[in-house]
């Protein structure tokens, strides 16, 4: 199967482990602790999943999208998380759940990074609980 590339000929795949790094690294900035990244399944993929121990009640466990646009001339990154792709990233922290049941009894919310420009040095919006999850 090719590589899906952008108009311009650039690695999609490669573009998003790009900003997907700088994306953790701002987190961790932030105090954010990494539990993982990129988990894939059936139903979709987790980008981050990272713990905010300073949460006001307690520790949480942030589940993150990230999203990337050149510009923002058509909406922010957010706008694309439409609620089709919230039901994906539910069902995928349910089974992220599943496979780790230590961290079921924690708060849980659902975090976007929206990311524009150079996927090197990206200027990057944290949005705190972008969504519920009995909202998808």
């Amino acid at each position: 199967m090719p590589a899906r590339t952008t108009t311009d000929g650039l690695d999609r795949g490669a573009i998003g482990a790009r900003v997907e790094r700088a994306a953790a690294a701002f987190l961790l900035e932030k105090g954010l602790s990494p539990v993982a990244a990129n988990a894939r399944y059936r139903d979709g993929e987790l980008d981050l999943v990272m713990l905010d121990k300073g949460a006001r009640d307690g520790a949480s466990l942030v589940f993150v999208e990230v999203r990337h646009r050149r510009s923002d001339g058509h909406g922010g990154g957010a706008a694309s998380v439409d609620a089709a792709k919230c039901r994906k990233l539910v069902r995928a922290a349910q089974r992220f759940l599943l496979e780790h049941p230590q961290l079921a009894e924690l708060p849980c919310r659902f975090d976007v990074v929206e990311a524009s420009g150079d996927p090197d040095a990206p200027r990057l919006n944290w949005l705190r609980d972008a969504f519920r999850a009995d909202e998808a």
